[in-house]
């Protein structure tokens, strides 16, 4: 395969910050166009290391995170703070206690605010939750709220100061009322699938003398009845989903749990799950809530923001489980997001607790279409950037258009279309294949609202209890950025937020391949129009450029 050597370096580009004044030398573009698709599956050792792959060498869509390593990273840079604002960490995974953050100044469990910042005994974060794992969905929030003041009115009976409210009550009240419907029709579909499939593997079961069987095996299975033909189609079928029947029947049951669990919690308009915290969640300046139990009362529901940290700074190099991007960082944990929508005080303060306890990254992969206060999650971003912290943020799972669609929260942007801060970061999904089906399916997509893509699909990471998985999704693109920005960070530190932003985004691979955009093979588009930057993060092009820029 012939490699695509990087041309000339070009001009200096002196970009504009309040806080530095060090200019970038600009990089060109690497483009890869010319290459070669790959056909081949990948196999298991490169599926979980798919994402530090690079892209010329292999046509695997990574971000050549081990060409990084092997070639440029030399010595060790200085420590670098990551908060991962999520649904809690496991501080005690073998892949991760050596890397989470310890408050210095607070002595463990002696009830003292020590360091005098508000938060008592806050060793490793803040969980903001308190002993709260499910909640409602905003948009169930909202109907719940408001039901009262305008269940059954119509725009004209409405004062002209709540018009604008009662819009937004009417929108929330359409979408939870045909979601959750949908909701139940389909898990109705899929307790008929469960039921079927359990009869039929019964059986063959039976036929078979064993209940884990192979594909090939059940092929030769001789059916005398049509229920034995019945049998045999249905698992046949279920087994181009999973390697086993055993194996189909976890994998629909967990979508089944997740199901009931949005319907009962998520959809619920009569839950109060806020009460055992204690706090006024419309009311941003109570702020003496929370605990320090940042994994949170079930270790379960930890899974998500366990998953991200390893993605982030998983230790290099221990002979266990994976690599994390970063090998210079401390993950602070802060606990915000239920399993549920998160509320804009929750992230606002988790912020900016962030920021006064020495974190220079923060990764927010978590996001909504209704926000009852996003002023004070804005105005936290500000305070980020002045505070020159950078933001790495997930672009959402819709598989939508964002700057045609509904506004996505957490974002940077007022009007969907006018940053206000440069200091926010909002990633996209790759699919570990390059090609038509490059972007993720479900990632959302937008040439202003989305900066970059990274790897989003397949990726192997920690999970509770010592454990590793394979989860997807733009929250697993975001936290691979974010190392990519914390390493940044740790060997380059004279760089602001805004640079670092920036150097990410121009030393990107591009593309003009054409792909699938939101998982649609009639919506066709130039890969390079799904995205501000209309990139594939690129760790080996941000060190060359820092590097030079540095001299």
């Amino acid at each position: 395969m012939k490699k695509i050597v990087l041309a000339a370096f070009g001009a200096a580009l002196l970009l504009s910050s309040c806080d530095s004044t060090a200019p970038l030398i600009s990089i060109p573009a690497e483009n890869v166009d010319q290459l070669p698709l790959k056909v081949s599956e990948l196999n298991e050792t490169q599926e979980k290391a798919w994402p530090t792959k690079d892209i010329t060498a292999d046509t695997i869509p990574g971000m050549s995170v081990a060409k990084t390593y092997d070639e440029i990273i030399k010595g060790t840079g200085s420590s670098v703070i990551v908060a991962v604002i999520d649904s809690g960490v496991d501080i005690e995974h073998e892949d991760l206690d050596g890397v989470i953050w310890t408050n210095e100044d607070e002595i463990p469990n002696n009830g003292i605010d020590d360091d005098k910042n508000g938060y008592i005994d806050d060793v490793h974060g803040w969980n903001f939750l308190g002993d709260v794992v499910n909640e409602q969905l905003e948009k169930s929030r909202i109907v719940q709220k408001y039901d009262a003041q305008f269940k059954g009115k119509t725009l004209d009976q409405i004062p002209a100061a709540q018009k604008e409210l009662f819009k937004t009550y009417t929108e929330a009240k359409k979408q939870v009322e045909t979601e959750k419907d949908e909701l139940i029709q389909q898990k109705m579909q899929y307790d008929q699938i469960v039921a079927a499939v359990k009869s039929a593997h019964t059986a063959v079961s039976q036929k078979l003398g064993k209940e884990d069987y192979t594909a090939e095996e059940l092929q030769a299975l001789e059916t005398t009845t049509e229920m034995d033909q019945r049998n045999k189609a249905i698992l046949t079928q279920m087994l181009n989903y999973e390697d086993s029947i055993p194996e189909f029947l976890v994998m629909i049951n967990e979508q089944l749990e997740s199901m009931t669990n949005q319907i009962n919690h998520n959809y619920n308009l009569e839950g109060n799950y806020r009460a055992v915290v204690g706090d006024d969640p419309d009311d941003i300046k109570d702020t003496d809530y929370g605990n320090n139990n940042v994994i949170g009362p079930d270790p379960d529901a930890a899974r998500h923001g366990t998953h991200v940290a390893g993605i982030i700074a998983a230790e290099r190099n221990n002979g266990i489980g994976m690599d994390g991007v970063a090998n210079n960082v401390k993950i602070m944990v802060v606990r915000a997001v239920p399993d549920g929508d998160e509320r804009d005080k929750d992230i606002a303060l988790a912020i900016r607790y962030a920021v006064d306890n020495g974190a220079k990254v923060i990764n927010t992969s978590f996001g909504k279409y209704f926000a009852t206060n996003p002023e004070w999650v804005y105005d936290a971003i500000k305070y980020a950037a002045k505070k020159d912290v950078l933001i790495v943020n997930a672009a959402g799972n819709e598989g939508i258009d964002l700057d045609t669609g509904d506004t996505v929260y957490p974002n940077d942007q007022l009007d969907n279309e006018t940053e206000f801060a440069d200091n926010l970061i909002s990633v996209g999904a790759l699919n570990e294949t390059y090609g038509g089906k490059l972007v993720a399916s479900f990632s959302n997509y937008g040439k202003s609202n989305v900066d970059v893509f990274a790897p989003g699909v397949q990726i192997y990471s920690t999970v509770p209890g010592n454990e590793y998985e394979f989860l997807q999704g733009t929250s697993m693109a975001s936290p691979e950025v974010a190392g990519v920005a914390a390493m940044l960070r740790s060997y380059f530190p004279q760089f602001s937020a805004a640079q670092i932003k920036q150097i990410i985004l121009q030393t990107g691979v591009s593309t003009n391949i054409q792909v699938s955009a939101g998982g649609d093979p009639e919506n066709v588009k130039s890969f390079s129009q799904l995205s501000k930057s209309g990139k594939m993060v690129n760790m080996y092009n941000a060190f060359k450029m820092a590097e030079l820029s540095s001299k």
